[in-house]
């Protein structure tokens, strides 16, 4: 499919997202939510080779949220179709089973700061700002994936006052993994996902889904799913003891690699 509103670029396993309605910062347009779903959609088909996506705003800005220009025209109608489609792609990347890291720089508001939200790593430019100013147009914000990651306290203060920070109290508050320099930004974004993209798929979906699973369960519940997935990969996978006989946990400080044996 060819898209008007993101630039799409499988490399191999990994495949790149970026929003591209650069003169309007990348706010989220009806017809760039439509494309968003259905790229990420391609990526879940069947012998698609995809394992780790990308999600980007490019150098300068990440989105600036819903379309301004767009969002005060629409009917009722339209705009039920369009939080439908907006809460239909977070759902389908909550429970994505591929690694998403989403790449922000520049401003990430309302719903673009739901789209970084998205992302099991968050990587940030140093001129990265997050902001939910919803309250201040007079309705709420995504509230879930945000509680999710740094709590109930955190997301009350951002989501009332409705102040954006920027990306160094967003790192000291876990918000995101990384903070980086801008002219690091892309280099730092690929080590990551080079990294990532070699971890197996099918582990991924039972680590992916075992963070689902354990936040919604008490203590003991969630240490007995957790050891029961365990115990399921250990048996199923055959490559596993193989790989215990000669991991490298670590190098001591002359560069000696320490293993397992």
């Amino acid at each position: 499919m060819d898209y008007q509103f993101i630039k799409v670029e499988v490399a191999g396993d990994i495949a790149w997202v970026e929003l591209d309605r650069k003169h309007e910062l990348n706010a989220l347009s009806n017809g760039m939510l439509s494309e968003i779903h259905h790229a990420f959609s391609s990526f879940l088909k069947e012998g698609n080779s995809v394992r780790l996506v990308v999600l980007t705003g490019g150098d300068q800005c990440f989105s600036a949220g819903i379309d301004l220009k767009e969002a005060p025209n629409f009917t009722s109608e339209e705009a039920s179709r369009y939080f439908n489609l907006a809460v239909g792609i977070y759902s389908m990347l909550i429970d994505y089973d591929k690694i998403l890291i989403t790449a922000v720089s520049g401003i990430a508001f309302g719903g673009g700061f739901n789209l970084a939200l998205m992302g099991d790593i968050i990587i940030a430019s140093e001129s990265a700002i997050f902001g939910h100013p919803e309250i201040k147009y007079g309705f709420n914000p995504l509230l879930t994936p945000l509680v999710a990651r740094i709590g109930m306290a955190r997301s009350k203060e951002l989501t009332l006052r409705g102040e954006p920070i920027g990306a160094q109290e967003a790192h000291a508050i876990g918000l995101v993994n990384r903070v980086v320099p801008p002219e690091r930004f892309k280099e730092e974004i690929n080590a990551w996902a080079q990294q990532l993209v070699h971890r197996s798929p099918e582990v991924v979906r039972a680590l992916k889904r075992t963070f689902d699973v354990v936040s919604r369960l008490d203590a003991k519940a969630a240490l007995e799913y957790e050891l029961e997935m365990t115990a399921m990969l250990f048996n199923i996978r055959g490559d596993i003891r193989d790989k215990m006989k000669d991991v490298i946990l670590y190098k001591d400080p002359t560069g000696k690699k320490v293993v397992c044996s």
